[in-house]
């Protein structure tokens, strides 16, 4: 709940975005009731000669940033009245941004003990900014922009995409020693964008100020569609895979999803706002949508090139913590996620490899049974964490047991008294995480990259 001693405020409004291309920065302004103003900046590697700053397809992508960014600012004290003062928002976009922000924000409200019914109020106009399909004539380039988040996901959507021959990009958010490694090993062209949040936004924080998860997803999404429209892709690629549909507790009458702006519904809003209100010519999707976290981990496994610079431990990337020597350990050994990736990994690595990389044998930890009991989807309900499906982590348990490797640790002990008991068809759970979903949204020219593998 909001410290009684914070200011509330009544509005919160979007003031003004712009970009420099002399400079490279994004300016993202906002304010609570014009009275305390934040500025959120970015700076992108220099544009092209080929740029045009006065482009609509830019300007509107530029607009859905500052729209999105403002979720960090609004989430302070969430002012009742939402003021917009850039162009005005269609109703399609105003119910677009309504549900991004209540269902990206959902972790955010269950946490926190916030109502969220009825908060969210963007305001639409009647006349329709005229449509911005008709502007545009681009040629193709074939380029594809995939962001890169450290984890084995983003190194499987590269390494699928390198070998069908396409013309691929990475792109990552702010520089870090890990990702520095990550992106040797790749070996492809990288383009990095430099994030700094308003500093009023962390003293509003230390003064009581709400505070918990955005859905950086979707930040991520329109900050890749900017990149494209600057610097000429035809394709954004995200790395989302299934398990990220499904959400984690029941709050006020809606699911809520830690892993929202990550799923197939907001993929497809997120298509369908670029199509309409951005750039019909770009495609955005997530190539991973049809595979389980142990699919994507069975592909991975073929690349030992990258098992010694990947971390999906989200302990690395807390957003005040200062990049840190590659000597520290990639993988904290204690999170949620560490302990799911363990499990997806170890269904098909040999244990010293597994060792190797995680620098301990998570399933020898005691501590950890209460974690593995949640993941397995029999105790509490799963984690606020990117992780995936109780019925995926039961299928790495049987797959590590058919290993052989792991039988005498208290996690498998575990798994094999308190569990695998209960599995009725231990054969189809491990088939239904291996067989890819036909529910996705990805280009047909596209799809033969995951029947191909």
């Amino acid at each position: 709940m909001l410290d009684s001693h914070m200011k509330q405020y009544a509005s919160f409004i979007f003031d003004s975005c712009n970009f420099s291309p002399e400079t490279g920065k994004i300016f993202l302004n906002y304010s609570l009731d014009g009275e305390i103003r934040f500025t959120e900046t970015l700076t992108l590697p220099h544009p092209p000669p080929t740029f045009d700053p006065s482009s609509p397809s830019f300007h509107a992508a530029l607009r859905a940033l500052h729209l999105c960014g403002g979720v960090s600012y609004y989430k302070t004290c969430l002012p009742k009245q939402i003021e917009v003062r850039t162009e005005g928002l269609t109703r399609e976009q105003a119910d677009f941004w309504n549900a991004v922000y209540e269902n990206g924000l959902g972790e955010f409200f269950y946490r926190n003990d916030i109502d969220f019914r009825g908060l969210l109020q963007f305001p639409s106009v009647d006349s329709p900014p005229p449509t911005i399909e008709s502007t545009i004539v681009k040629p193709k380039s074939g380029r594809v922009l995939i962001p890169l988040g450290g984890g084995k996901d983003s190194i499987v959507t590269a390494e699928l995409l390198r070998k069908s021959g396409h013309d691929v990009t990475l792109l990552r958010m702010g520089a870090h020693p890990m990702i520095d490694a990550e992106v040797k090993a790749l070996g492809l062209p990288v383009l990095t964008v430099e994030r700094h949040l308003s500093p009023i936004l962390f003293r509003l924080n230390a003064e009581g100020a709400l505070n918990g998860h955005v859905p950086v997803s979707a930040y991520l999404s329109f900050l890749a569609v900017v990149i494209a429209e600057v610097y000429g892709f035809d394709t954004v690629v995200m790395s989302n895979e299934r398990s990220a549909n499904e959400g984690n507790v029941e709050y006020l009458g809606k699911k809520i999803n830690h892993q929202w702006s990550k799923s197939l519904e907001a993929e497809r809003m997120m298509q369908e706002y670029i199509r309409v209100g951005i750039d019909p010519l770009l495609q955005y999707f997530s190539l991973l949508r049809p595979l389980s976290e142990v699919a994507i981990a069975k592909i991975f496994a073929e690349f030992p090139q990258y098992f010694g610079c990947v971390t999906s431990c989200n302990a690395n990337w807390k957003i005040l913590s200062k990049p840190q020597s590659d000597a520290r350990p990639r993988w904290c050994g204690h999170c949620p996620k560490c302990a799911f990736v363990f499990a997806c990994l170890a269904a098909f690595l040999p244990k010293n490899a597994i060792l190797e990389m995680f620098g301990a044998d998570l399933f020898s930890s005691s501590d950890l049974l209460p974690l593995f009991r949640e993941l397995l989807g029999v105790e509490n309900f799963k984690p606020f964490e990117c992780v995936g499906t109780a019925d995926e982590t039961k299928a790495a348990f049987l797959l590590i047991h058919d290993r052989g490797e792991f039988t005498d640790t208290p996690a498998m002990k575990m798994f094999l008294s308190d569990i695998l008991p209960a599995i009725k068809n231990p054969k189809k759970l491990i088939e239904d995480a291996r067989k890819p979903s036909n529910d996705h949204c990805i280009p047909v020219q596209f799809q033969k990259l995951l029947t191909d593998h």
